[in-house]
């Protein structure tokens, strides 16, 4: 059981490296993944964030440290806006090839599409954030860097956090 664990953990940590790189040049790494139909760059750079996003409250729920109450607050925030709206609508494809292999992935997948459609439908009215929000002008600066790479680092952290919760639990 140890040995998954770290397996799943460096390849999580891999994972963030890579998307690391992507937001750092997304015109020069991106276009790996073929074309998209994402042509605004700070909606590519969102559409990337709610995959982030996502991808930790997967690892969370799957890993048991992320229960479904907390689960489906966290995606009925996510989904209240147009770009978590449009994140799921272009992910849930290979979401559902990917996750759907175990029945906690299927659980998942779920209550996903549950917040997705509550948020959509006509009762829940219109987004109230816009997927487009004004950016500030694109000042070079270390302090950017700094704060990207102190958000990785968290993340690396929180990852590496949730592995080892996850070990030590199953030692009980």
């Amino acid at each position: 059981m140890q040995a998954r664990a770290e397996q799943v953990q460096g390849i999580r940590t891999y994972y963030l490296e890579l998307v690391r790189l992507e937001l750092d040049d997304m015109a020069l790494y991106q276009p790996v993944w073929g074309a998209t139909d994402i042509a605004d760059p700070h909606e590519r750079k969102r559409h990337v964030y709610a995959d982030l996003m996502m991808n930790y409250a997967w690892m969370g729920y799957e890993i048991g440290t992320i229960r479904e109450p907390l689960l489906r607050d966290m995606l009925a925030g996510m989904f209240t806006g147009e770009a978590g709206r449009y994140y799921w609508g272009r992910a849930q494809t290979s979401w559902t090839a990917s996750a759907s292999g175990s029945r906690i992935g299927r659980r998942f997948l779920a209550i996903v599409g549950d917040e997705h459609a509550v948020a959509v439908a006509v009762a829940a009215g219109p987004p109230t954030r816009s997927a487009v929000a004004p950016s500030p002008p694109d000042v070079p600066g270390a302090g950017a860097a700094l704060v990207w790479r102190t958000s990785v680092g968290a993340l690396i952290g929180l990852g590496t956090g949730l592995a080892l919760g996850s070990l030590l639990r199953s030692r009980r």
